[in-house]
């Protein structure tokens, strides 16, 4: 890397959110932090033991930022919860109580207590896919909150302005929407294609995301499957038409978009990692997962960026 290309390392570095193996940072990654050069972490299963356990952890990446410093996991509720302590109930669940706003009001406060408690800034939840069918994608795993995308709106919101009123920033996943993947249409694992109308992607898949802007969400995820009606060539977390025209544009979003796990088995055909990262700041991401617990992928996404110019 030119002396050039170097000295713009550090700033392409804010906008990858780094990942590592095991219970003890590693100290190459607690430098970086310290040097101003990691946009956030995220945190795993194998990342954590307790809360208390965590919450040491957190502090110390906090010391070593001299400030703030972007600290994430999932707490969704049901089969997805990184830390101890809640929500038990899945957003299915929620979904399906006799007043399905305030059991997500609820769940997102438990998971912000939760997070809080550990030292973590912000929640990658919730999950506003409209599932299409019993026992397909998100049904199948509990994380739909319903069928009717009013319902699934009016749930987000609940969950947001808990989670966010408790101090803790909310993400709304998987941007247009993962419920009208079937059964075993997993992005981390294979490439997905939703091949919904334009139209219904609006209507339908997209709806709770405009309660979610209303309720102040602080970010949003794309998804990394492809929309046929809105970009063929592109992932969601790689089109701009989706990023800029959607979001941003017709939706009036204004937060940070942070996209889903670089190294996820959508995007086999999408070249390396530093190719993925510049292809999805290009459409308009703001932060970058490298979830692969390696620093070396955190820094081929931060180099590659770099070089980009980005």
């Amino acid at each position: 890397m030119s002396a050039g290309r170097a000295a713009a390392a550090p700033d392409a570095g804010r906008r990858v959110v780094y990942s590592y193996r095991g219970l003890t940072p590693p100290a190459e990654l607690l430098t970086k932090v310290s040097q101003g050069r990691v946009g956030g972490i995220i945190f795993f299963a194998e990342n954590i033991s307790s809360a208390g356990q965590l919450a040491e952890v957190t502090a110390e990446f906090r010391r070593a930022a001299k400030g703030s410093l972007t600290l994430l996991t999932d707490q969704e509720g049901g089969q997805v919860n990184r830390v101890p302590g809640g929500p038990s109930a899945s957003a299915k669940q929620v979904g399906a109580a006799a007043d399905p706003a305030a059991a997500a009001r609820a769940q997102g406060a438990a998971a912000a207590a939760a997070l809080g408690g550990a030292g973590i800034t912000g929640d990658l939840a919730p999950v506003l896919g409209v599932h299409r069918s019993a026992g397909d994608f998100l049904d199948a795993a509990q994380r739909s909150f319903s069928s009717d995308p009013k319902v699934v709106g009016d749930c987000g919101a609940a969950f947001i302005r808990a989670a966010q009123g408790a101090g803790i920033s909310a993400c709304a996943k998987h941007f247009p929407g993962l419920g009208a993947a079937p059964a075993g249409a997993n992005t981390d694992l294979t490439p997905v294609t939703v091949d919904q109308s334009a139209a219904t992607l609006q209507s339908v898949d997209m709806a709770p995301y405009v309660a979610a802007i209303a309720a102040g969400v602080r970010m949003v995820m794309p998804s990394w499957a492809v929309y046929p009606a809105l970009d063929a060539a592109n992932p969601a977390g790689m089109s701009r038409t989706i990023l800029q025209s959607h979001l941003r544009g017709r939706l009036g979003f204004g937060g940070t978009i942070i996209t889903d796990a670089l190294e996820a088995g959508a995007l086999a055909a999408y070249g390396s990692t530093g190719q993925r990262a510049v292809a999805a700041v290009r459409a308009g991401a703001d932060l970058l997962c490298c979830s692969a617990r390696d620093v070396a992928q955190g820094d081929e996404a931060a180099h590659a960026l770099a070089r980009a110019g980005l």
